[in-house]
């Protein structure tokens, strides 16, 4: 008989469960990679050679990028150039002062109208009268310096996410070295910019680079300014936030759809995507890659809760099944 569905390929393994009330009710699927010290894959789950979308996370390359170009920034503009701000106020406020500093405005920024990340700053955004604007989606710190570079180079600003402008083909160049591998698809991303696939493997790499990169360099330079200003990077309730403020020397950065990537001082490092996008699982998993990492912090367990409510009381949660 012929079999009504085509046989599927290999499912992806079970990185989180959701258990309520005992019961598991749901898996969240992907795959994982850690990195020891001298580069080598120490850990995997499912397949982290397959090129993924890393999105936000690949942040600090388009940075690096936008450094190599000329363009100086340092502190906490730096950071915010890596950054997916929460919105608040100090987030906001930075972006509006990187963009008069080279003659640009919040009209120049080509993000979509967006809310502020963070819910809490959503709602109060909201209850102030505010509405979606391109300043306040998560990206318009990174737009802010990718245009404050097309200023300094007399580069076209109108067409700075166009995949064939100068500071983009640099980002793709940036990337493939990063990640020691060749960047496998172009797509865009949800603030529109152009946005390169990689493996995980690729990704875990690119974040080891980072952190051991000469000082000075490009590189060392992102990584050194996420690590001194990760509330420019995230915001002040972010798991990100917390890391780099609570493991010494951690750089870190999650992107949309579930990605997670993190290099610690020594080169180890982790990345991961969840298959279905459930961020509600990007928690528990990341805290225990960071077991596997030799990690030992307060923030780790803070990182994996995960809670399901029932009512108002809590009855399960999200957990890691690795």
């Amino acid at each position: 008989m012929t079999p009504i569905f085509p046989s599927a390929s290999p499912v992806p393994p079970v990185l989180a469960e959701v258990v309520r009330s005992g019961f598991t009710e749901g898996h969240h699927r992907g795959s994982l990679v850690v990195l020891a010290a001298d580069g080598s894959v120490e850990f995997a789950l499912g397949d982290p050679a397959a090129p993924v979308f890393p999105r936000s996370s690949n942040k600090p390359m388009q940075a690096a990028a936008i450094l190599r170009a000329g363009l100086d920034l340092s502190g906490e503009r730096l950071a915010l150039a890596a950054a997916s701000h929460s919105g608040e106020a100090f987030h906001l406020d930075l972006v509006r002062t990187m963009l008069a500093e080279h003659g640009l405005a919040p009209d120049d920024l080509q993000t979509p109208p967006d809310l502020p990340l963070d819910p809490v700053e959503a709602e109060a955004y909201l209850a102030a009268g505010g509405v979606r604007e391109p300043l306040t989606m998560n990206c318009s710190g990174k737009h802010a310096a990718m245009l404050a570079v097309c200023v300094r180079n007399g580069w076209d600003t109108a067409t700075y996410l166009d995949p064939a402008h100068p500071l983009q083909r640099l980002v793709g160049e940036v990337v493939a070295e990063a990640a020691g591998e060749p960047v496998a698809a172009v797509g865009t991303d949800g603030c529109g910019a152009p946005l390169m696939a990689i493996g995980l493997v690729g990704l875990a790499r690119a974040f080891r680079t980072f952190v051991l990169a000469e000082p000075g360099t490009a590189e060392r330079r992102v990584a050194d300014a996420m690590r001194a200003h990760p509330e420019y990077v995230a915001g002040t309730r972010r798991p990100d936030t917390w890391l780099m403020r609570e493991v010494p020397g951690a750089l870190s950065k999650m992107g949309a759809e579930a990605v997670q990537a993190l290099a610690l001082p020594d080169g180890r490092a982790l990345a991961f995507k969840i298959d279905d996008g459930s961020t509600r699982a990007l928690g528990p998993v990341l805290a225990r890659s960071l077991e596997l990492l030799g990690v030992d912090a307060p923030v780790v367990s803070r990182i994996g809760r995960a809670p399901l409510l029932g009512g108002a009381a809590e009855v399960g949660g999200v957990r890691a099944a690795f």
